[in-house]
């Protein structure tokens, strides 16, 4: 309790003493809030996907919940988990009367502005405080990190836990088969090269050097930019 309480007056002082718009001190106040109370604790039956659990000293996202009521004995919950700091994965039983921690991540909205030996400069839109963040938070998704692009990044404490993209996002194809002259139908995909150096496949009309968008979630092809 200590701890957290020294946190708490750290930031204040630090957003109270930057030229920040008042409105603004007061939504990181705001977000500060949960700092002064323990994490509530809910029953195993309440967890939902996107809950994040601190369970055996680790943060966890809750994946997939499944809710069983076997024949003989108490309902459970069957919960399959990914460790928000090394991407493993646990599958774990909680009953109902078991308790777990539920644990809030405060959101920031930063903007990338460069990446320096593999960490990710990012600067927060609302103190212009710059950052070092991780590459590997993005993973597979990292190639469509554009400059100057916002992301939302999740925050425990200080520890940055997960970086999200903007869904959608324009590329350029570099390397794709030709458009064939009449072809309009969508329902045979051919093999392109983007910019960023991703694979994907895209509808047979379109050609080299067309900006298409891409779902980053799936890095699937949308539409035709």
């Amino acid at each position: 309790m200590l701890h957290t309480s020294l946190h708490v007056q750290h930031e204040i002082r630090r957003v109270a003493g930057s030229p920040t718009p008042i409105y603004r001190v007061g939504r990181y106040i705001i977000n500060l809030l949960p700092w002064f109370c323990h994490m509530p604790k809910i029953n195993g039956n309440e967890i939902r996907p996107g809950n994040v659990l601190e369970h055996n000293g680790g943060l966890w996202a809750a994946v997939k919940v499944d809710h069983v009521k076997p024949g003989k004995g108490g309902a459970f919950a069957q919960v399959e988990m990914r460790n928000l700091r090394n991407g493993s994965k646990l599958n774990e039983r909680f009953r109902s009367a078991d308790k777990v921690e539920r644990v809030r991540l405060e959101q920031k909205d930063q903007q990338f502005l460069y990446e320096d030996n593999g960490m990710l400069v990012v600067m927060d839109t609302e103190t212009y405080e710059q950052v070092q963040l991780s590459a590997d938070l993005l993973g597979d998704r990292r190639p469509f990190l554009q400059d100057g692009m916002m992301i939302v990044v999740e925050y425990h404490e200080e520890e940055a836990l997960n970086a999200s993209l903007p869904q959608k996002v324009t590329c350029k194809i570099v390397e794709t088969e030709p458009v064939v002259k009449g072809q309009t139908a969508a329902n045979s995909f051919k093999p392109a090269l983007l910019d960023n150096g991703v694979r994907v496949s895209v509808p047979p009309f379109v050609g080299p050097d067309e900006d298409i968008v891409v779902n980053t979630e799936t890095m699937e092809y949308v539409e035709r930019a």
